[in-house]
């Protein structure tokens, strides 16, 4: 074991919990803190050492991880950490929050004297599972330097794609662009359907075509052409649609702010909304040719 490397970790959810397990099986020492007891309990199962509160957390880790819900969370848990932890401490933040609420928590960890990177991460509970999460990280070089070791035992692709903030920013554009995409892709099988064209056809079609994109060739909406996919598993997620509507008015938050253009953006968040509040939250997001084809539920 790492026993050099001691890594806290805050939030042992649908994400974190696989990616804490990932870290153990790379050698490090985590310790890790939630508060649900059934994320914790699975969390211990998997070699990770429970801590009672954040202070007890810190104690001799030189790099602090938080998977939290929300920009307000984020900030709440770092202005904690802030006045816990030691100088030169890395803090990497692996939400999906606003670009605001990234900023302004790397300019509290400068405050502090602390090495921050936004990190938010692409690739689901598979890829948290399968450790192939591709994470998209803004801060300094040299923080980005220091993280990238500890991100290469969860995933397999990081990218520095600017100062801070920059991860959150590309992510939201990635999952509009996905967002639009499934909606998209979606509305064709849809259509397919109502002209007597087989699924099958029109998968082996467009996935060899001009339509090829990632929403068909690996989360296919519908059962058969991709087996892995959620449609085979009456749309357990996989990809909550009730995280892609939030990443979608991130989306439009962020527009808002800069005075960008984003029409399809708009529209695939007003979908997926009405697609929420019929109830279906919990489905994965591709479940939403349920409603295309009228038959939600």
């Amino acid at each position: 074991m790492n026993t050099n490397k001691t890594i806290g970790f805050i939030g042992l959810g649908h994400m974190g919990g696989p990616m804490v397990a990932n870290l153990v099986k790379a050698g490090f020492n985590v310790r890790g803190f939630d508060l649900v007891e059934a994320s914790k309990q699975a969390a211990k199962a998997n070699g990770v050492q429970i801590a009672d509160n954040v202070a007890q957390l810190v104690q001799g880790a030189s790099v602090i991880i938080t998977m939290l819900p929300a920009g307000s969370h984020v900030l709440s848990v770092w202005r904690e950490l802030a006045a816990l932890v030691a100088q030169d401490t890395l803090l990497i933040d692996c939400s999906t929050i606003d670009v605001d609420s990234a900023r302004k928590a790397h300019e509290m960890a400068a405050e502090h004297k602390l090495l921050s990177i936004d990190a938010p991460v692409s690739g689901g509970v598979v890829g948290a599972t399968a450790a192939t999460l591709t994470f998209m990280a803004g801060g300094e070089k040299a923080a980005f330097d220091k993280a990238e070791p500890v991100l290469a035992a969860m995933g397999k692709r990081i990218v520095h794609c600017g100062d801070s903030g920059a991860g959150q920013a590309a992510k939201i554009c990635n999952n509009m662009i996905l967002g639009i995409s499934m909606i998209g892709v979606c509305e064709a099988f849809a259509l397919g359907e109502k002209l007597g064209l087989s699924q099958q056809a029109l998968f082996d079609v467009a996935s060899t075509s001009s339509g090829q994109c990632w929403a068909l060739t690996t989360n296919c909406p519908v059962p058969g052409p991709v087996p892995a996919s959620p449609a085979n598993r009456d749309y357990q997620p996989g990809f909550a649609a009730s995280l892609m509507l939030k990443d979608l008015k991130l989306a439009q938050a962020a527009a808002a702010s800069v005075g960008a253009t984003t029409p399809l953006g708009a529209e695939a968040a007003q979908l997926y909304n009405l697609f929420n509040a019929l109830g279906s939250g919990g489905e994965d997001f591709s479940g939403i040719i349920r409603l295309l084809r009228g038959k939600e539920g």
